[in-house]
């Protein structure tokens, strides 16, 4: 087994599930494989980060004494529109991106993503409703997919795509055996309830 960090960038904001979902797929697969997968938050600043509903978050480290992580997942939420004009949080996101093995995104992470210079030459996607702001950044944008594979850059659509990109990511580092046992653990087979 390949033993890998996970680092989650919080900012003021951030869309809950965005990151929650992702972080129990990659724990629960540090579980599965004995400890092979850690996990830590981080922040601009270390300590409490208020999220997009009211969450609150404490951030394990601030950017400038975070260790290095070879996967990075940045969240996405209506924040993110004032947040793409963060310069810490952009130069952040850059350096680690340098160091990373996997660099991947949920919703509109994208555009941080991209405002960081990530995303350049690649195709990506983003929340259905942020669709045309990420096409409005030149990037190559995909709708109507949960996720988009460029190899080591990853991105998902909204929300709870980011619980199916953290299962094809755990899948393509640790294999298909260790995805399938963390989708059992999580118990992640959706079943939207009917309506009619």
């Amino acid at each position: 087994m390949m033993a890998k960090a996970v680092a989650f960038v919080l900012f003021e904001g951030a869309e809950e599930l965005d990151f929650v979902g992702p972080w129990e797929v990659f724990t629960m697969a540090g579980m599965v494989t004995r400890g092979d997968i850690t996990a830590f938050t981080v922040a601009e600043k270390a300590g409490l980060v208020k999220c997009a509903k009211g969450l609150q978050v404490v951030a394990d480290y601030a950017f400038d004494d975070c260790p290095s992580a070879e996967i990075i997942l940045v969240p996405g939420g209506m924040a993110t529109r004032v947040q793409v004009d963060n310069p810490a949080l952009i130069a952040f996101l850059a350096r680690m991106d340098a160091r990373a093995d996997y660099t991947t995104s949920v919703c509109t992470g994208a555009l941080l993503l991209e405002r960081a210079g990530v995303l350049k030459g690649l195709k990506a996607t983003t929340h259905w409703g942020a669709i045309e702001e990420l096409k409005a950044t030149g990037t190559e944008t995909l709708e109507n997919t949960r996720f988009v594979d460029n190899g080591r850059v990853i991105t998902s659509s909204g929300v709870s795509a980011g619980i199916d990109m953290s299962l094809h990511v755990v899948g393509k580092i640790w294999g298909a055996e260790v995805a399938r046992a963390t989708q059992k653990y999580m118990e992640y087979y959706p079943e939207p309830p009917r309506w009619d």
